[in-house]
């Protein structure tokens, strides 16, 4: 008696050879064909099933996706206390003040600065507009630092003491996983604790 052999190719053309066709008895054809049958419903069952997840899914993301909108339309306010006043706000996706991911911008005047400090997860930051000056270490020393202009982009490893300053109207987008949290090198430094 030869056995039967079922060829699955890649492309999902599903056949029985025509050699072993012509050499199996109608039971076994049939049973072949069968289980073939079989095989298909249940991947078809099965694909149908992947897909109303994938597109279930994909609403719901699209429910919690937030509208785009252009650099006019973001509504800013005050940099939160524990930055230098002069600062402004605000956030675009998420809440940096717990954990998740969140993307924030911050817009600075010419002058201002961010004495050396860290924060407990990686800081990713992205020039929008301006120069945005950044240097790593426990003192601000200028000479050290590297000036980034629109488009440019750098990152503070967790707990990695830096320092910013500023020598025109900047605009930054910072991003990463939060809770966003700012620990000054120098207490004194710490707006928060200024009377």
């Amino acid at each position: 008696m030869t056995n039967a052999t079922v060829t699955i190719p890649k492309q999902a053309d599903y056949s029985v050879t025509a050699a072993a066709s012509e050499l199996a008895s109608p039971a076994q054809s049939r049973a072949q064909t069968d289980t073939l049958k079989s095989w298909k419903d249940t991947m078809s069952s099965r694909l149908a099933l992947m897909a109303f997840v994938v597109l279930g899914a994909s609403g719901a993301l699209a429910d919690d996706m937030k509208m785009p909108m252009n650099g006019k339309d973001i509504s800013w306010g005050p940099a939160p206390p524990f930055f230098p006043k002069g600062a402004e706000f605000a956030v675009l996706s998420g809440d940096p003040g717990k954990d998740g991911l969140y993307v924030v911008r911050l817009k600075m005047p010419a002058g201002y600065k961010i004495p050396p400090h860290n924060h407990p997860t990686t800081e990713n930051v992205t020039v929008v507009s301006g120069n945005f000056h950044i240097g790593m270490g426990d003192s601000v020393d200028e000479k050290k630092g590297i000036e980034l202009t629109s488009g440019g982009y750098g990152e503070a490893p967790a707990k990695m003491n830096h320092y910013a300053w500023i020598t025109s109207p900047t605009i930054v987008q910072v991003h990463g996983q939060g809770p966003f949290a700012i620990t000054y090198v120098n207490p004194a430094d710490d707006p928060r604790t200024r009377k």
